[in-house]
C-alpha cells in the first residue's frame, strides 16, 4: 500500500484555494481542537455504569500509536484529475435524527456527551471549518435544534434544518430538499461518528468530485462468512474484497436526484447513500478512511470514542 503523500506539484495555484490544516492528509491521525460545551439539556445525565472500568482496561492498548493513511496503489492514483474543490461549494447534510436504541440511554446517542460535549458536535464543528463546507443541513427532531443553534456564532457556514424520515433514505432525502442548488457536492454524514478527520473529509470530497460517488472506508480485518437462515456456512468470503462502510458518503446533488427518482419509483429500500447511486449503475470510489472513525453504537463504543479522544495524536499545520 503507498503511502499517501502531499507533493508540491500538487498544491493549487492561487487562483485555486490553498492547503490549510483542514485539506492536508497526513500519515498521522489529526483531530482539530474542539471546545468543551455544557448543555441545560444534557447536565442530569446518568454516568454509565460500573463495566467502565473493565472496559476501560480493555482499551489500554491505544496508549500510544499513529493512524497511518494510505492511498490505493491501483492506476487511479496517478490519473487523478487535478481539479480542486472549490471553496464554499459543498452542502453537508448530517444525519443526527436517530434514536439510537442500543445505547440503552434516555435520549438518542448522538447527543450523549462525549467528554463533556454533545457527539453530534465534533462532526459538525469538524464540517463547519472547512473552508469547502457552505452550509450544514442538520436532519434532527426539532426539539434538539437548539443544541446546533446555540453554536451560530461560532461557526461560518449557514446553518439550516431538516425534518428525519421514517428511514434513513427518507432522512436524506428530506436533507437534500433543503440544500443550496449550487452546490457541487451533497456530503451526507451520521453524527454518531464525531471521530471524521477533516483529512478524510478532504480526501473523500476529491473523489467525489472526481468520480461522481465516493465513500470512505476500511479494508475488512474479520474474516467474513455466509450463512443460510439455519446459522449454517454456506461459504466464506474473500476478506481481500470486503470493504466496511463510513461516512461521510459523497455524492455529485444532480446524481443522487436521479438516484432517488428510481428508487421511489421502484419502492427500493437502501441501507447506505451511495447504494442509491448504484442503483444507476454509476460507479462509486472507496475512498481509504481510518480505523478511528467509529460509530458510537453502544456505552463500549462511547468508552473507545474517549479513549481515542484522550490519547491520539495530532498534526499541527
Amino acid at each position: 500500500m503507498a503511502i499517501l503523500q502531499v507533493m508540491s506539484s500538487l498544491i493549487p495555484s492561487s487562483s485555486q484555494i490553498p492547503l490549510s490544516k483542514s485539506q492536508i492528509p497526513s500519515n498521522s491521525i489529526y483531530l482539530s481542537s474542539i471546545d468543551h460545551y455544557q448543555h441545560p439539556r444534557l447536565s442530569s445525565l446518568c454516568s454509565l455504569n460500573k463495566r467502565n472500568s473493565s472496559s476501560l482496561r480493555r482499551y489500554s492498548s491505544f496508549r500510544s500509536y499513529t493512524i497511518t493513511c494510505s492511498a490505493h496503489d491501483s492506476a487511479s492514483s496517478t490519473t487523478e484529475s487535478t481539479e480542486y474543490v472549490k471553496e464554499k461549494s459543498v452542502s453537508v447534510v448530517l444525519l443526527a435524527g436517530g434514536k439510537g436504541k442500543r445505547m440503552g440511554a434516555s435520549m438518542p446517542k448522538q447527543y450523549l456527551p462525549l467528554l463533556g460535549q454533545p457527539i453530534a458536535l465534533y462532526s459538525f464543528y469538524t464540517f463547519s471549518k472547512m473552508l469547502e463546507v457552505k452550509e450544514i443541513v442538520v436532519v434532527c427532531d426539532p426539539s434538539y435544534r437548539d443544541i446546533f443553534e446555540d453554536t451560530r456564532e461560532k461557526v461560518n457556514v449557514d446553518l439550516k434544518f431538516a425534518l428525519p424520515g421514517k428511514e434513513r433514505q427518507d432522512s436524506v432525502y428530506s436533507g437534500l430538499q433543503a440544500i443550496d442548488l449550487n452546490s457541487e457536492l451533497v456530503c451526507i454524514h451520521d453524527s454518531a461518528r464525531p471521530l471524521v478527520t477533516s483529512g478524510d473529509v478532504q480526501k473523500v470530497l476529491n473523489d467525489g468530485l472526481r468520480v461522481g460517488a465516493s465513500v470512505l472506508g476500511v479494508p475488512a480485518k474479520a474474516t467474513i462468512k455466509e450463512a443460510n437462515s439455519e446459522s449454517f456456512v454456506v461459504k466464506t468470503l474473500d476478506r481481500k474484497t470486503l470493504w466496511e462502510m463510513q461516512t461521510p458518503q459523497v455524492i455529485k446533488p444532480e446524481l443522487l436526484k436521479k438516484g432517488f427518482e428510481l428508487v421511489n419509483r421502484e419502492g427500493l429500500e437502501v441501507t447506505d447513500d451511495v447504494s442509491i447511486v448504484e442503483h444507476l449503475k454509476h460507479p462509486v470510489y472507496i475512498t481509504e478512511g481510518s480505523y478511528t472513525n467509529i460509530k458510537v453504537t453502544t456505552p463500549d463504543d462511547l468508552l473507545l470514542a474517549e479513549r481515542i479522544l484522550n490519547t491520539a495524536s495530532f498534526v499541527a499545520a
